[in-house]
């Protein structure tokens, strides 16, 4: 086994991470690793091998570890990674801090940036994925990044630097983003306060958030035309055409496509990453046979499958070297 710099932080070989991701799936981390602090998390990586996988995990709620878990280091921020201050209409964040709760520091202060409110998860995610919802994304707010790349360094990302897509962005392979500034509008406090209590009512009302899901499933597809014209093309969202291709309530094993919202993939009890995965990607298919519609994977999935998984190496797996 490669022998792995000394750190501040805590080193854990063979931790399993079924219990720190939304889904309660996955096997376990070759090393999981928490760093104490930025400096302490640039001195890990500058002296960490360069042939080690990285993999960096925020809260893991868009995520599935395969059973046969990670190997390299995971990395995982936690305590010296959760500050929030506020100058003017800025927003300064750590990356371990949950969108939720920088939503409510923000309008607290009197920054709108109610769109992070209801998406699940921590700010290094939201960044690394354009995390977005009711038509705002982080895109349209973040003004830089701090981040560390693989080798160590610890840089600036402007918005441009990142190349922002759908759920998408152009992040150095291995790097870590530490922190993110925002700038949002002004508003009154109680008004913000306000519509993000409108926003949880109406999210609690149309998705299973008392189940263990891990978000949308897939992303919503784009550029499709009912009738084969240039002026009809529009886009789709995918829980219509995996309810069209009737598929609201489909099973495979503890995993199921959620009745109430069947663009949610949730563990009812006892399912395995596998089981998730495969429902996913039966999924995929029975869409594509119904519609000739290709549905891309929004949840990560990272990982070795345990052994007998027939589902290594199949289209739309990602690397781990992505923050979840």
């Amino acid at each position: 086994m490669t022998e792995l710099p000394q750190t501040r932080g805590r080193l854990s070989p063979h931790r399993i991470l079924s219990d720190l991701t939304w889904l309660r799936v996955g096997g376990p981390a070759e090393w999981l690793f928490q760093p104490a602090d930025e400096g302490d998390l640039a001195a890990f990586l500058g002296a960490l091998p360069g042939d080690v996988p990285v993999f960096a995990m925020g809260v893991g709620s868009n995520l599935i570890v395969r059973d046969g878990g990670i190997r390299g280091v995971v990395i995982r921020l936690g305590r010296g990674f959760n500050g929030i201050r506020i100058e003017g209409s800025r927003v300064i964040t750590g990356a371990a801090v949950l969108d939720a709760h920088v939503a409510r520091r923000a309008a607290e202060a009197g920054v709108d940036l109610a769109f992070l409110r209801t998406i699940p998860g921590s700010i290094g995610g939201a960044v690394r994925m354009n995390a977005g919802c009711y038509g705002e994304y982080v895109a349209d707010r973040l003004v830089a990044a701090r981040a560390v790349t693989r080798s160590g360094e610890i840089v600036t990302l402007t918005p441009g630097d990142l190349r922002f897509g759908y759920r998408q962005s152009a992040l150095p392979e291995g790097a870590v983003i530490i922190e993110a500034t925002f700038q949002g509008p002004q508003g009154a406090p109680e008004a913000l306060a306000a519509r993000m209590e409108d926003q949880i009512a109406k999210r609690d009302a149309a998705q299973p958030t008392r189940d263990r899901s891990a978000g949308s499933t897939f992303r919503n597809p784009a550029g499709h035309s009912s009738t084969g014209r240039a002026d009809d093309v529009h886009d789709l969202k995918a829980w219509s055409v995996i309810d069209a291709a009737g598929l609201r309530g489909a099973r495979r094993g503890g995993a199921q496509m959620s009745e109430k919202h069947p663009n949610f993939l949730i563990n009812t009890g006892g399912a395995s990453a596998a089981d998730l995965e495969a429902l996913g990607e039966e999924v995929r298919k029975r869409v594509f046979q119904d519609s000739g519609i290709t549905l891309d994977w929004e949840i990560l999935r990272v990982g070795e499958p345990a052994q007998g998984d027939s589902l290594q190496g199949k289209k739309g797996q990602r690397p781990a070297d992505e923050q979840a």
